[in-house]
Parts: structure tokens; C-alpha cells; sequence
């Protein structure tokens, strides 16, 4: 979308690039927007591998195959250390990025109860998606969360639902997702924009952070949890315009 710079958006793990088609739009106000599935996920290919490497070089290769230079990254969570890892590896094709709601550190798995929500979903005793979400909802309380969850499903045919993640082997390579970056210098302009509400980043991790990302600069969306681009639109944009167009 849009002309000028590029302007690459990764989402987070079960998510997809549908979930930033309306900041994507306004950001192609100024940028060229580029809106990307990552493997194993929304319309991209599957793969058995799944791990910041490859994702890291798949981003490389979507890159190189459009000759776009200096690009601006945006990275939501699972996105986020795709871009990190990408800046580590090939740091002279950007300008700068955005890493939304995630740090360099390992996590603890804590998906496991989305996995099983998601698994205890019978595609093929479901015709609708309401029984998905009745379904779901014995699983996940939290109404915005099994919405964004069951944007993974689609229509294979008429009366015939699949999902758009794959989703035995997100379950099978977590440890792969939750695990710490490599420990590798990157001398990229970075912006951490943290979630208030959100442990994901906290200031105890900024000095960690700047041993991998020494130029980084923090911002901290207080209302916001760990969807900050859902959960505070207006102030995430403009934070994000303010520091792409400086």
C-alpha cells in the first residue's frame, strides 16, 4: 500500500498481516507498506522448521526479491524478534525499526493454554463459527483475545473450516519462539514501544536490550497491554509516525 520509503509490518505468533491492515493503512499515507505473512501463518507457506533464523532469512529474502533499500521495520511481539534477529544478520538494508511489546531475553512458555484451546476446536465436527467460539470460550475468557485467535479461520468450502496457522508445529517449536536472541551487537536505530499494562518489557530490561541494541530508545504506552496496536491505537500510531518521519 502507499509509495515512498519502505515499510515492513511483521506480526505476532497466531497472528497475520490482516491484523494491521488498519494501521498499515494509515502509515501507507507515508511509507509504501509492505504487510507480511510469516511462515506458518496466514498465507504464507508451512514449514516443519520454525525458529528467528529462518524467519529472519525469509524477511532477507522477501527483501531482497523487491530490491528495497533502507526500509523501516515494524515487529509485533514473535515479529519483533524476527526483526531483531533480522538487524543482527543484515543490518546494512535498514534505516530503523520498531520492536512493539518484546525484548531480547528468553520467556517462559506460557501459550500452552491457547494450544489447547485452539486444539480442542473438531474442524470437522464444526460447521459455523460460533461453535468454534462457544468452544473456545472454555479455554479463553478474555472476549478480544478469542477474536483475534479465530481470525485464523477460514472457509476451505461451503460448510468446511481449516486454519490459516499451522497449528502442530507452533505447538511443537514454542521453545524455539520463547527463547533468548543471540548475544550480537547491532548498531540499528530501535525503538522499543512497551505495553504499560505488559511485563514483556520492563525497565529492568533496557540495559540488557542496549547490550545487544546500543542506539535503542524506549517508549511506554501506560494504558496498553501486550496488543498495544489494538489496545491504543491513536497513541501507538502516533508515536510510531513521530519516530519514522524524524
Amino acid at each position: 500500500m502507499g509509495s515512498g520509503q519502505p515499510l515492513i509490518i511483521l506480526h505476532g505468533l497466531f497472528g497475520s498481516s490482516d491484523n494491521w491492515q488498519t494501521h498499515g493503512k494509515k502509515l501507507a499515507e507515508y511509507f509504501e507498506v509492505y504487510l507480511v505473512d510469516q511462515r506458518n501463518h496466514g498465507k504464507s507457506d508451512w514449514s516443519d522448521e520454525f525458529n528467528y533464523d529462518l524467519m529472519a532469512q525469509d524477511l532477507h529474502e522477501f527483501i531482497e526479491a523487491r530490491e528495497l533499500e533502507d526500509s523501516i521495520l515494524i515487529g509485533h511481539s514473535m515479529g519483533g524478534k524476527t526483526i531483531m534477529r533480522y538487524a543482527q544478520e543484515y543490518p546494512s538494508s535498514i534505516e530503523k525499526m520498531i520492536v512493539v511489546d518484546m525484548g531480547v531475553k528468553s520467556y517462559p512458555i506460557h501459550h500452552d493454554v491457547i494450544i489447547e484451546g485452539l486444539k480442542s476446536i473438531n474442524l470437522d465436527e464444526i460447521s459455523s463459527r460460533s461453535e468454534a467460539r462457544e468452544q473456545l470460550s472454555n479455554y479463553i475468557e478474555q472476549k478480544s483475545i478469542r477474536q483475534f485467535l479465530l481470525k485464523n479461520l477460514y472457509w476451505i468450502e461451503k460448510g468446511k473450516l481449516g486454519w490459516r496457522i499451522n497449528l502442530p508445529v507452533l505447538e511443537k517449536r514454542l521453545p524455539e519462539i520463547t527463547k533468548a536472541l543471540p548475544e550480537k551487537e547491532s548498531l540499528v536505530d530501535v525503538l522499543f514501544i512497551a505495553g504499560g499494562q505488559s511485563n514483556y518489557v520492563v525497565p529492568s530490561d533496557y540495559d540488557g536490550i542496549r547490550n545487544y541494541f546500543p542506539l535503542a530508545d524506549f517508549y511506554v504506552i501506560q494504558s496498553a497491554g501486550h496488543w498495544i496496536h489494538a489496545e491504543a491505537p491513536e497513541e501507538f500510531i502516533e508515536e510510531v509516525l513521530g519516530y519514522c518521519l524524524r
